[in-house]
């Protein structure tokens, strides 16, 4: 083969107590990218639809990830090969979702397929992670590893890399409003606190413990109970408008609970069923159609696979 079109997925980082550490693929929605082998070696994007991104190859995320991995292959086996790259960017940058971790994701993973899979799972996460550190200063892996394993991923440790798959309940749906303002995850880190409570770390760490045991008993009413932030949460909250009003709101009518996708301004609700999902993405456009404020919301099932491809024809 010399060229694929893979697709990769959108997907939701810390699921409320799990920050930098659990994360979930989406089947919706998906970047889509044409990546095709070259004689010529080095990497080219041929172009970029749906957004703007930066012109400078060393500040796109992937051209970085893909440079990485690039390296390290031609080191092993000392082949000079070169890619291009055609994205369509179908998830918005800076949307709090995932769009810089389906592009470095997706070109890797892609890569890795055309040249006969030299690379393993956690050697792909490592080179998507580089992509991740242009676009918000730390090489963290919530995002890409769900994108390319598929589900919903913990890291377990990032020195050295060992992340696992979590069990999906049958029935768990997300919902998800995108506001359409700008956080950058850089300055979304940058207001964090360098230290926290022990009182507050007791009650997350204990949150996180009983949202994995809730996820493989499908013990609904537990994961619901889980999903609190008492750490990160009420500090990014005050960056996204009519927060509070959201969560209250959609657990009122049934979502499970939920909390700020990633570093925001995205908001995520999960939900038992695909039909609690559909109206609780109701109740976030009743929300914010009182405001002035464009938005999009999305209703998706958890995607299962990660990153797939097809052969171009």
């Amino acid at each position: 083969m010399k060229g694929i079109k893979i697709f990769s997925p959108a997907t939701v980082a810390n699921l409320a107590c799990g920050f930098d550490v659990i994360g979930l693929a989406l089947d919706f929605p998906k970047d889509e990218i044409f990546l095709y082998k070259s004689n010529n070696p080095g990497i080219r994007i041929r172009k970029i639809h749906g957004t703007s991104l930066p012109n400078d190859p060393k500040k796109n995320v992937a051209f970085v990830a893909l440079q990485f991995f690039l390296k390290k292959y031609q080191q092993e086996k000392e082949k000079k090969i070169g890619f291009e790259i055609e994205l369509i960017k179908n998830i918005h940058p800076g949307s709090g979702i995932g769009s810089s971790a389906a592009s470095a994701a997706g070109v890797v993973y892609g890569a890795n397929v055309l040249l006969g899979y030299p690379f393993n799972t956690m050697q792909l996460i490592r080179f998507a992670m580089e992509g991740e550190r242009i676009a918000s200063g730390t090489a963290h892996a919530d995002n890409v590893a769900p994108a390319i394993m598929g589900g919903l991923t913990l890291v377990r440790s990032y020195q050295p890399l060992d992340i696992t798959k979590l069990h999906v309940p049958n029935e768990l749906w997300i919902s998800i409003i995108h506001p359409q303002i700008e956080i950058k995850t850089s300055d979304a880190r940058e207001i964090l606190k360098q230290k926290i409570l022990m009182t507050d770390a007791i009650r997350q760490w204990g949150n996180i413990g009983a949202l994995v045991a809730g996820l493989y008993q499908e013990n609904y009413r537990l994961i619901s109970r889980s999903l609190e932030d008492f750490i990160v949460e009420p500090i990014r909250a005050i960056l996204i408008p009519a927060f509070y009003e959201l969560k209250i709101r959609c657990k009122e009518i049934g979502a499970l609970g939920g909390g700020i996708s990633g570093s925001g301004p995205s908001v995520f609700m999960l939900s038992k069923g695909n039909h609690t999902a559909k109206k609780v993405t109701e109740m976030m456009n009743r929300v914010y159609s009182t405001l002035q404020i464009d938005y999009k919301t999305y209703t998706s099932s958890i995607n299962q696979k990660g990153v797939k491809w097809s052969k171009i024809l």
